[in-house]
This record gives structure tokens, sequence and C-alpha cells, in this order.
């Protein structure tokens, strides 16, 4: 009894200096980080840094593509090309969730929306079914394990991650080689030959590795942030009948929509450029639903915030939700309102910061005219050819990490329509009905 007695006092005794020592440590290290960050103020400018600290840097900007050919990937004539390809995509997903006998996790299912138009639109692999579910499961895990701590243990979710990394390549790098050996029958230039091209253009031969590192890129920008932003709009299309409405009344005022059902021949640029309305829904949607919280800086020359100095060389971050939330341009800024963004209204233009859901400057996301794309091409083709209806009694509450998301996945029940624009009910549904 008294052994055990002293086992227990030995115990306590060394978590306790286990305690000490950890607090010893970030103390310690705070302080040090605390005299790096003093010491870094602009001795030509007499203002006083900021009071508090820096906290410690954990992640900064990775990006390191060409802009040159990122801008021809998102040009004006790609995006065009992309369209047709991006509108059967979702076509095709929307027929999936209608015939689905019970509702749908939209979030998960969005997911999957997203990637795979990256794969079979931005770049223009053709991957069998089976497989591109199975690809779809290993990128999720590399996805939810991309921002673990960096320790190398069994288990852990940074090997998970490296794992899931490993197989994710192997089977890209499979569907590279097969695009590259079948170059007939393509009516486009999708992302990756694009890229493939610009390299060539540039004098230089892309490595495999790099090709898989661009290629998991491209998968990568496409993926999350889209997914997000369209469950986001489904939600409020559901909450807002109104809005649904009046975007199908736009509809059919540009001949999008005529006599219930959508006009054959796909989609274009110019026609979607002339929904002003559906324009406004996006943008809304993007104010209120921002997909990611802020992003990172690198202070280029000193200047003045609110009687302090920032000096060149700090790392500083801007919350997109907090802009969006302050701005004093917005009226009522917890409503969901479209017209705040109508021509009559033009919220947005009373100030260049405002409104930056896709971040500002020179280093604004290049992918934005993509992802606006998908989500246009998304509502349209939600109000022409769905009628939707949530399948809980409440809306799910929304979670921001490490994205915005409904914490249940929103749970929808999608029913296609005929073309009277009204449900097309499974065929038990329609039995009983006929019956009454």
């Amino acid at each position: 009894m008294l052994f055990e007695g002293l086992e227990l006092v030995s115990a306590l005794a060394t978590l306790a200096a286990c305690l000490v020592s950890v607090t010893l440590l970030l103390a310690v290290s705070h302080q040090l980080w605390q005299l790096r960050w003093a010491a870094t103020r602009d001795k030509s400018c007499k203002l006083p840094i900021p009071k508090g600290s820096m906290g410690f840097p954990l992640i900064g900007e990775t990006g390191h593509w060409l802009l040159q050919v990122y801008s021809k990937i998102f040009s004006h004539e790609a995006l065009e090309s992309y369209l047709p390809k991006i509108q059967l995509v979702i076509q095709d997903t929307l027929r999936a969730w209608s015939s689905h006998p019970e509702a749908i996790n939209v979030y998960q299912e969005a997911q999957k929306l997203t990637f795979r138009m990256a794969i079979r639109v931005l770049l223009g692999f053709s991957i069998p079914e089976e497989e591109l579910g199975h690809l779809f499961e290993v990128y999720q895990q590399f996805v939810e394990n991309v921002f673990s701590l960096p320790v190398d243990l069994p288990f852990s979710g940074y090997r998970r991650g490296i794992q899931a990394r490993q197989t994710l390549q192997k089977g890209l790098e499979k569907a590279i080689r097969e695009k590259l050996q079948c170059t007939q029958g393509k009516d486009y230039s999708d992302a990756l030959d694009i890229l493939i091209q610009s390299s060539k253009e540039h004098g230089k031969e892309m490595t495999m590795q790099e090709l898989k590192d661009g290629t998991l890129e491209l998968i990568f920008a496409a993926y999350a942030t889209t997914a997000s932003a369209s469950t986001s709009l489904i939600m409020q299309l559901l909450k807002h009948p109104a809005v649904l409405e009046k975007l199908r009344e736009e509809l059919r005022a540009q001949g999008v929509l005529h006599s219930g059902c959508p006009c054959e021949g796909a989609l274009h640029l110019d026609t979607l450029s002339g929904l002003h309305y559906l324009d406004c829904v996006i943008k809304e949607v993007m104010r209120l639903f921002t997909p990611v919280s802020g992003g990172y800086r690198t202070v280029l020359q000193t200047f003045e915030l609110d009687g302090f100095q920032i000096p060149k060389g700090w790392s500083v971050m801007y919350s997109i939700r907090d802009t969006h939330d302050t701005a004093p341009v917005f009226k009522d800024v917890n409503v969901f309102d479209p017209d705040r963004f109508s021509q009559a209204r033009s919220e947005d233009k009373d100030g260049r910061f405002h409104y930056l859901p896709f971040g500002g400057g020179v280093r604004t996301c290049l992918g934005k005219h993509l992802a606006k794309l998908f989500l246009k091409v998304l509502a349209v083709e939600l109000a022409s050819t769905s009628r939707f209806e949530l399948a809980t009694r409440t809306f799910p509450r929304i979670t921001l990490v490490p994205i915005l998301h409904p914490v249940d996945g929103l749970s929808v029940k999608f029913f296609g329509l005929d073309s009277n624009q009204n449900k097309i009910l499974p065929e038990t549904e329609a039995m009983l009905s006929a019956t009454v």
C-alpha cells in the first residue's frame, strides 16, 4: 500500500515537472518572439508598433506558379471553352440528385461535384467512374489532414495525409500519362493542356513531378471553396423562395427559360453576363458566406494604421468576414438581399476594399472567374430543372472551421421538373398519387 502511494506521488511529481517545463518553454519562446517582433520595427519611422504580440507564425502564402500561365488558364477564351463541359457535369449531377429516393447531403455531394468538375473539365481526364470515386475518397483523406501537426508517427494525421498524397499522385500520374498518349478527338484545350503548352513557350519542359504537383494544385483550388459556396447558394435559395422565383423570371425574360423548360443549346458567357439579378444573387451569397476567413500578405513598405507603424517585411492577416460585416457601405449586413448589388443601389461601388470575397490587390484569387462561372451555371440549372426541399425541420448551424459549411451537411430532397415546372415524382409516389 505504501509503495503504491509512493508510485502515485512520483507520477504526479513527474507530470507536474513536465507541465512546468512546457510552460517555461512556451514563455521563453513567446518572449524571444516578442523581442524579434520589436526588432523588426522600421527605425526610420517614429511611430510605435502595435501593442500585443504577433503570435506564433504557422503558415503563409504558398503560391509559386507563374501568373502568366494561370492568366491563360482562367482567361475569357478558356472559360468559354470550359462552360459547355461545366454545364454538362452539373446537369448530370442534378439528374442523379433528383433520381435519388432519399434526401442527399448537399455539402458532401457538392464536394463530389466540384472534384468531378476539376477532373473532367479542368484537367480533361477520362477516368472510369469507379476509379474516380476511389480517387475522391483518397483526395478527401488528403484534404482532411493537410493542416495536421507535422508529427510523422504511425496513425497520425500527418502520416495519413502523406500516404493519401502518395496514393493520389500515383493515380494522377496514371491519368496524366494516358492523357498525353491520347490527344485525338478533343474539341477544347483544358487547363492542363494550357499549363503544358505555356511551359514549352517559356522554354521549359515540365517533369512528371511538376505536372503532378500542378494538377494537384488545380484540383485543390477548384474543390473546397467552390463546394462551400455551392452549398451556401442552395441553402439561401431554400430560405428565400422569392429570390429563386425572381431568378426564374429573369431567366424567362432573357430567353434562357421558355414555357417552363430550359431552352435548347449550351449557355454562353455573353448570356450569363446579361443575367444581372443572377450576378447579384451570387455576389450576395459570397458576401454573407465567404468560404474562407481571410488571407495573408507581406508588407512591402512601412505604413501607418491608427497611429501605429506596420513595418516593411511583416506578415499581416486580413479578415474577409469582418470586412463584410463592418463595411459601412452595406445596409442591414445580416440580411440576405441580392438587390443591394443592383444597378439602382450598387452598395459595393462606394469603396475599393469593402467587398473582397476573393481577396484584393495583385494577389487576388486567380480562379475567381471560374468559381463565379460555376456558381452561375449551378444557379441557372437549379432554377431551370430542379425543385428541392429541406429534409429537416430546421436549417443547420453553420461552422466556419476549417471552411464554412453546415454542420450536418444540409439534408435536401431533390425532384426533377417536367415541361410545366412540376415536380417529377418517383415512380412509387406517382402511383400513390394517381390512386387518390
